[in-house]
């Protein structure tokens, strides 16, 4: 090679090394560019409440897309002259339904919510007594439905709702004294029995064990010590041991969890089917309406066991895509939660948000073989009743949540109502005042940190919040600690 010819290499080289670099750094402030937009997205006022409200959106629309697909063959029935289309026409009205109970959620002030929480929790204490009596019926061995013709009710649906909100409100009235045990326990956990002792009455585990994940989170997000999680989960253990001993159907279901294969064709009929349908789906799955485990291969596919159906038509994309929503969900309404002022919503936030997505994790588990069966549904998804109504309103109420976060409140007061609420007609959100304390009352004797109080501290706000608040937040912060330090 002459030394023309390898000057010329060198240039074509230092050429293409030239080209790589200013292709990197194009790349690269594409990226920033991109980051910064997303950050710059998020840090809207109303991106909590837009985010819910297309979260429950989308997952609204794959239910309707899923039960009309796996409902058409049960559906059919030519002795009685049912359509293909009957049962997806009734999921469509309990759509309709949970709409208008989302738009209630949205609508209703937060504090009208909170004073009506206490007549909502010895309401569906009655209605978990009545059912339990003649005028309830039972459907598929649970004395748990009031049905009057085409309608029916599951009052436990309710009775979550009702736990979640009055357990938040006795527990922020408390805030003060929750490092007493006596104040912490009572009366939230008494109520909770009594209700897990009604449900099992009926009996419906899967019930009882999303109330009992909505009384963990009240007292998670109370801050109660994290010995009482170990007793509980002792408890919960011990408890699931009994009630599965002294019922033959809830052994089988056990037996199969721990041996599929030992009887494929009769108790572990669903559990095996739910997998082989997974399996045949592959990456992309065999498209809309393709699926084979629906033609009564797979019992009850459009209720507890869609998510096998989803696995085998729109394949591991579409059970990411389903699994990836319920995680966007978890993040939102932590995002609200820590974001929000009022202790009250911010315990209301973060336990409807465990609720929705531990009840999307215990489904997906016994489905993919992961949990014994519970009979719990798929939040959103499943072919629609009095569940997914009342997901529906939760999810209202955590969107209004979301727009009673201190940045959301300033821009929808000043700035007006936006496009979205000014087609709801959505009232303005009303700011945050921390109650009055008098000097020499139990709230300024019990201000010093305790073992088992909340992590909030000072008005009841999140550090976080209080670091990131105006000048009012800071001097409060600060006159409340110079207090405390006074005191000691």
């Amino acid at each position: 090679m002459t030394a023309a010819e390898a000057d010329d290499e060198g240039k074509t080289a230092a050429g293409r090394a030239a080209r790589r670099r200013a292709k990197g750094e194009r790349s690269s402030r594409s990226f920033s560019t991109e980051q910064f937009a997303l950050t710059a997205w998020l840090s809207r006022p109303l991106a909590s409440f837009h985010l819910v409200l297309a979260i429950t959106g989308t997952l609204t629309v794959i239910g309707i897309v899923m039960v009309l697909s796996a409902s058409s063959p049960s559906s059919y029935n030519p002795e009685t002259g049912s359509s293909v289309y009957a049962l997806f026409q009734k999921h469509l009205m309990f759509v309709g339904i949970g709409s208008l109970a989302f738009l209630i959620g949205l609508r209703v002030s937060l504090r009208r919510i909170r004073a009506l929480s206490s007549t909502a929790m010895v309401v569906c204490l009655g209605l978990l007594m009545l059912v339990l009596t003649p005028l309830g019926k039972n459907v598929n061995g649970s004395q748990g439905w009031f049905v009057v013709g085409p309608f029916s009710l599951q009052p436990v649906e309710l009775a979550k709702v009702a736990l979640a909100l009055w357990g938040a409100h006795i527990l922020v009235i408390k805030y003060n004294v929750l490092h007493q045990w006596r104040h912490l326990l009572v009366p939230v956990v008494p109520a909770a029995l009594l209700m897990f002792a009604l449900v099992m009455a009926q009996p419906d585990l899967g019930g009882t064990v999303t109330l009992g994940v909505v009384l963990v989170a009240l007292l998670w997000f109370a801050g109660a010590p994290k010995r009482l999680f170990g007793v509980i989960l002792a408890g919960g253990v011990g408890g699931a041991v009994i009630l599965a001993l002294i019922a033959q159907y809830r052994l089988d279901r056990v037996m199969t969890f721990l041996n599929p294969g030992a009887d494929p064709q009769g108790k572990g009929l669903q559990a095996n089917q739910a997998l082989y349908a997974i399996a045949e789906g592959g990456f992309f799955g065999k498209g809309l309406v393709q699926g084979q485990s629906k033609w009564r291969y797979l019992p009850n596919v459009q209720h507890d066991f869609i998510f096998a159906l989803i696995g085998e038509e729109l394949g591991f994309v579409g059970c990411v895509v389903v699994i990836g929503l319920f995680g966007l969900l978890a993040v939102v309404g932590m995002r609200i939660a820590t974001r929000n002022l009022d202790p009250w919503i911010r315990i209301v936030a973060g336990t409807l948000t465990v609720w929705v997505v531990a009840q999307a994790a215990i489904n997906i588990g016994y489905v993919i073989g992961l949990l014994p069966v519970t009979g719990v549904t798929l939040p959103l998804i499943s072919y629609g009743g009095t569940s997914l109504v009342v997901t529906m309103l939760l999810l209202g109420i955590l969107a209004n949540c979301a727009r009673h976060e201190p940045e959301a409140v300033a821009a929808l007061r000043t700035q007006g109502p936006g496009k979205f609420g000014r087609l709801l007609r959505l009232p303005a959100p009303e700011p945050y005042r921390p109650p009055t304390k008098r000097r020499g009352s139990a709230g300024a004797r019990g201000s010093g940190t305790k073992r088992g109080r909340p992590a909030a501290r000072g008005d009841g706000r999140p550090a976080a919040v209080q670091r990131r608040g105006g000048g009012a937040t800071r001097a409060t912060t600060a006159r409340g600690s110079s207090t405390r330090r006074g005191r000691r």
